[in-house]
């Protein structure tokens, strides 16, 4: 039932429930995007595993979000079992077998999995923005941020960078002001306090070096199969607006870095972005606007984006409207929005004469899904009730010393587990500040020098000059310089305390973790 250049998804059934044909998403249309959507335990991730799989074994790479850790079973090879082989004969898949595939654990706690990161230059202030919830005040001072740290060459790696640039600000928020328009301190405060959130809530670990390579996520191993990113994401769930963020980061980096390829004879990426609704959920209109041109655009580049969530109204619209594969479980019709949900998912499908697709879809059993796919020149399939096939590796999770086993031969074992400190913003105004302090305590030595010289001579008459009316002016010339130096001496410590306080913070906070910690055993 395989077929060259066919991902094989299962068979399609009669109304008398015999098996009518195949069902396959051609691999050429693979990058023209899809969704999966179905109640909880229809078996949404049971498909997108069999999809992961089939993308796989035909030489496509693949990375996806796993929300419960049972997609990490795919690592390991599947085991005999009395629901997999019935499906297998059931739908006639007498070329089931079973595989392990390559794959990758990524986590961006490091638990796990490699570690994954980015620095805040690379998120940028329009997804930074988004992390924290920002305002449109607050997005305009980040976005000074940002510029005043190209233009002043401050790099912004970690969150200690951005917090020291935001303390620096702060302190000169007037000056500043004139140049980049307003500085409103009880923006910047308001930042930092977000910011301090975001750290107790572990986005501190996504923040630095070394940052992910695209390239490390698009291997093959030497069959030639795709190799499987999963990315832990049981414990990232806890906070979901940073899971949304990063998924949404990543593609925008394959956007940028990527280049035009047209349509290829198959994917040159599949990403599978599980619990999709989180990415939608009271996202501001530029950035729906960015999500909706990175899945019209990427296709281009040769990235398949599929979106698995509960119900097809999780995704606006203009994005759905670019899926063309889909696959649809089981819903529930139980209050008024699961009846529009149901209705808008039979509306999406090119009807069946052979039955009704809005009671189809409230009837459809574990494994089973309406299936629509791109044909042809790109014309939608008409939609068929198909039962899925069972997958190749493992269902369900690996134990904790199968996942190390697999992370040991990883191919990117030791690249990204250890962090990198390099000079950034955060080290380059704590020189800068000494610098200028160590300066302006030697002009102050010598201008209290110069002070204490004789003004006169001891003869008792004065040349122009010397003497007389003008013993007055180095006097007064004293004070002045007295008064710029206290000006710059104001300037210079305003930077040195904004260092001061960033790392007498950073220190405060392992302290009192350390005590709570403690306290804790």
């Amino acid at each position: 039932m395989l077929e060259e250049g066919k991902l094989f998804i299962g068979a399609s059934r009669n109304p008398d429930d015999s098996i009518n044909k195949p069902e396959y998403l051609d691999l050429k249309f693979g990058n023209r995007h899809g969704l999966v959507t179905g109640a909880t335990g229809t078996g949404k991730t049971v498909t997108l595993q069999v999809l992961a799989e089939g993308f796989a074994a035909a030489g496509v790479p693949v990375f996806a979000a796993d929300i419960k850790g049972d997609l990490s079973g795919i690592a390991a090879k599947g085991e005999p079992k009395d629901f997999l082989t019935k499906r297998a004969n059931e739908i006639g898949f007498t070329d089931y077998e079973f595989d392990q595939f390559p794959v990758i654990f990524w986590d961006l706690f490091g638990e796990k999995g490699h570690r994954v990161r980015t620095t805040v230059a690379e998120m940028g202030p329009l997804l930074l923005a988004r992390l924290m919830d920002a305002s449109e005040p607050q997005e305009g001072v980040l976005n000074i941020a940002f510029k005043i740290a190209d233009q002043g060459g401050l790099p912004l790696l970690d969150l200690k960078d951005l917090t020291a640039l935001l303390n620096y600000m702060a302190d000169n928020a007037t000056e500043l002001s004139s140049q980049f328009g307003l500085i409103s301190k009880a923006s910047v405060s308001s930042i930092q306090r977000a910011l301090l959130v975001m750290e107790q809530q572990g986005a501190e670990h996504f923040f630095g070096e070394p940052a992910l390579k695209i390239s490390d996520i698009m291997r093959t191993d030497n069959r030639g199969r795709g190799t499987i990113s999963v990315l832990a994401a049981d414990k990232l769930m806890m906070n979901p607006r940073l899971y949304a963020t990063f998924l949404l980061w990543l593609l925008s980096e394959l956007f940028e870095e990527m280049p035009e390829v047209g349509d290829p004879d198959k994917p040159k990426l599949v990403f599978f972005f599980d619990e999709a609704h989180l990415l939608f959920n009271d996202a501001p209109k530029v950035l729906l606007e960015r999500v909706e041109q990175v899945v019209r655009l990427i296709r281009s580049k040769g990235v398949g984006v599929y979106f698995v969530t509960q119900n097809p109204l999780d995704v606006p619209e203009t994005v759905l409207a670019q899926l063309g594969n889909r696959l649809q479980h089981a819903l529930r019709a139980y209050t008024p929005r699961e009846q529009k949900a149901v209705k808008t998912a039979a509306d999406t499908f090119r009807p069946n004469p052979a039955f009704d697709c809005a009671t189809a879809i409230t009837n459809l059993g574990t494994g089973e899904a309406l299936v629509s796919t791109l044909e042809g020149k790109g014309a939608p399939s008409i939609v068929e009730r198909t039962l899925v096939r069972p997958p190749s590796g493992r269902v369900g999770p690996l134990t904790d010393a199968e996942r190390q086993q697999v992370m040991d031969r990883s191919p990117v074992l030791g690249v990204y587990d250890e962090d990198i400190d390099r000079e950034s913003a955060f080290e380059i105004l704590i020189a800068r500040a000494r610098k200028a302090s160590d300066a302006d305590a030697a002009k102050r030595a010598q201008e209290q020098a110069e002070q204490q010289q004789p003004s006169g001579g001891t003869s008792g008459w004065s040349l122009p000059g010397f003497g007389g009316a003008d013993d007055d002016q180095p006097a007064a010339k004293g004070q002045a310089r007295a008064r710029v130096g206290y000006q710059r001496e104001t300037v210079v410590e305003a930077a040195m305390k904004s260092v001061a306080r960033t790392v007498a913070t950073q220190v405060g906070r392992a302290l009192v973790r350390g005590i709570l910690g403690s306290l804790k055993r």
